[in-house]
């Protein structure tokens, strides 16, 4: 009777270890995946492997836009402006007032400029950045 025993207490032990092994192994799996996570991780930040379709619209939110200077604020560092569809914020022509970054870029407009242009929106302020005088 002492064999039985013994043939039972293997058994457990073959079991006991192929779980721990088999936790070993899914550990092991999951720690040799972590680089290449981090590595995806890192990547669709910087954009890196992004499908074409999100560097399209990535591009298409530098998309320059166009319009014509109706008023100027230096004190405020606001231009107002008469623009086309602003394609990157998704909105129609209209006029409507823009932060600038420096006074001196309100300094080199003058009301009826045509300007091109960068939109866009920080909070609840839209900005316009790189602005340049088109003929």
């Amino acid at each position: 009777m002492q064999t039985k025993p013994a043939t039972i207490h293997t058994t457990t032990l073959t079991r006991a270890s192929t779980a721990t092994l088999a936790a070993g192994a899914i550990i092991a799996l999951w720690l040799a995946s972590a680089p290449v996570q981090a590595q995806q991780g890192h990547d669709a930040h910087h954009g890196h492997g992004a499908p074409a379709a999100a560097k399209a619209a990535d591009a298409a939110q530098f998309a320059p836009s166009e319009g014509e200077v109706k008023r100027l604020d230096k004190a405020g560092k606001r231009v107002t402006i008469a623009h086309g569809p602003l394609e990157n914020l998704g909105m129609p022509p209209m006029t409507m007032a823009f932060e600038v970054e420096d006074a001196a870029v309100v300094d080199a407009l003058k009301v009826g400029d045509r300007i091109r242009f960068i939109a866009g929106k920080e909070g609840r302020r839209y900005t316009a950045r790189d602005v340049e005088v088109v003929q």
